[in-house]
């Protein structure tokens, strides 16, 4: 450990400072007389300007990827959004690591006092960014996180005004002091509140970090649709693991007291997250066998609708009409999925037509084909085919089956086209249509008397 000369706030005599590393220096409360003493010198105003220096330059570079970002944003691809909801932590980043170099080079010929001040708040902006950004990833579109911004803010600014006047070392000596038991160590509740400040911050990162590589598979047109979402879950699920374990060891906890928490889990799940858990595993189920893919044509728990969305928990399916039904991942593993598309996307369509017996059956049914070959969604091959399903009662019933290879478009509209087309050839024709079957029912019907009918007459 070395020590440097400095004057005091007279000037008349020396005074030694030990320097054992830049973090200890840069994070000792601030001494108001070297302030004073680098004010009434020259060395003192060129570090001055350096930090201001360090301060535009960073605001400078700042300002040019934020209008080009501007430039880009008309694409609005997905990375672009990532990075510049990332971007809010550049200026500080920039500044901190211009401080650091600036601090590395001035130290050389003077003790740094205001490049000391300067690079804690520098740190403490670019943290608080870090840390709204990754929670701006967790609960997206919430207003409540910019007073959360501003309130972090502005404990961060107390927190150094603490610090640099000497305030907040005597707390963190009082924290250290009190050792909270821990499985068989103990941790003391400065060791746990740098904790969840290092796991917020790291966790923040990692999102960050998760999104990118998420972002860029879901982009990837060599993966499939379900690859690429169990990649991202799986990419997801990994980086958050281990940087809370990362996080955790490096302030000091043993990670062997997870072991009691990891058994509380596994008795919750067995015994009230059951459903839960069976939904997470279905869903990496789902996406693993291919059954299910975004774009699917399905028909669920009586919903028919396009595969909108598939998480690990739960399945979108919209229907034709808009409304988006949420299904859990365990109904879509436990029951019978009708999955339209699941080989091809092409759907067998029919249109049901009766008339009489004695209608010219033959000419119906061409007249039912030409009809079919006239529609633009119609499929040529395999080509549209009428058929004689039965013989009714009162009439004969015929069917036209036609394939369509969009159906997600939706069946009604084109099944009403063919109708009325039909119904216009026919009356063209002189085809009559039949009405249907009569229906009878019995109003207020008694129950016959004992003996039955003849007791009915007597």
């Amino acid at each position: 450990m070395s020590s440097v000369a400095c004057p005091d706030a007279s000037g008349s005599r020396l005074l030694t400072r030990p320097r054992s590393g830049i973090v200890r220096a840069v994070f000792n409360p601030v001494d108001y007389g070297r302030i004073q003493s680098a004010l009434a010198s020259s060395a003192g105003w060129l570090e001055l300007a350096i930090v201001i220096a360090c301060a535009s330059v960073a605001w400078a570079l700042d300002a040019r990827l934020e209008r080009r970002r501007a430039a880009h944003a008309s694409s609005h691809s997905a990375t672009t959004s990532s990075l510049h909801g990332f971007a809010h932590a550049l200026f500080p980043l920039l500044a901190f690591a211009l401080l650091f170099l600036a601090r590395l080079l001035y130290r050389r010929y003077a003790p740094p006092v205001f490049l000391d001040i300067a690079l804690p708040l520098a740190l403490a902006f670019a943290a608080i960014r870090v840390l709204i950004y990754g929670l701006r990833r967790i609960f997206p579109q919430q207003r409540w996180l910019r007073a959360w911004e501003r309130g972090l803010t502005i404990l961060a600014l107390l927190t150094l005004v603490l610090h640099y006047i000497g305030v907040l070392p005597g707390v963190a000596t009082e924290l250290d002091s009190i050792v909270v038991p821990i499985g068989k160590g103990h941790v003391s509740l400065l060791a746990i509140g740098k904790g969840i400040l290092l796991v917020l911050v790291t966790l923040a990162i990692t999102l960050w970090i998760s999104g990118l590589i998420e972002q860029r598979l879901m982009s990837s047109e060599t993966l499939e649709g379900n690859m690429r979402v169990v990649l991202a879950k799986f990419v997801r699920a990994v980086l958050l693991l281990l940087a809370i374990l990362l996080s955790l060891e490096a302030v000091g906890i043993d990670l062997t007291v997870l072991t009691v928490f990891g058994g509380a889990v596994g008795v919750g799940i067995g015994l009230g997250l059951q459903k839960l858990a069976s939904n997470y595993i279905a869903g990496f189920t789902i996406l693993l066998d291919r059954s299910i893919r975004i774009g699917d044509v399905v028909t669920v728990d009586n919903r028919y609708g396009t595969i909108a969305k598939v998480t690990s928990r739960y399945v979108v399916v919209r229907s034709l009409d808009g409304v988006e039904a949420i299904v859990p991942n365990e109904t879509l593993v436990t029951t019978t999925v009708l999955n339209h598309t699941y080989t091809s996307k092409e759907v067998r369509v029919t249109v049901n037509v009766r008339v009489p017996y004695d209608s010219d059956v033959d000419k119906a049914l061409r007249i039912m084909e030409e009809i079919a070959a006239t529609e633009p969604r119609v499929l040529g091959a395999p080509p549209a085919r009428a058929f004689v399903v039965r013989f009714a009662d009162t009439a004969i019933e015929l069917e036209l089956g036609v394939w369509i290879n969009d159906p997600e478009a939706g069946q009604i509209d084109l099944r009403s086209a063919l109708s009325r087309k039909i119904l216009a050839a026919f009356r063209a024709q002189s085809i009559a249509m039949a009405p249907p079957a009569p229906e009878f029912r019995l109003v207020n019907a008694q129950p016959l008397p004992p003996g039955g009918a003849t007791g009915a007459r007597a």
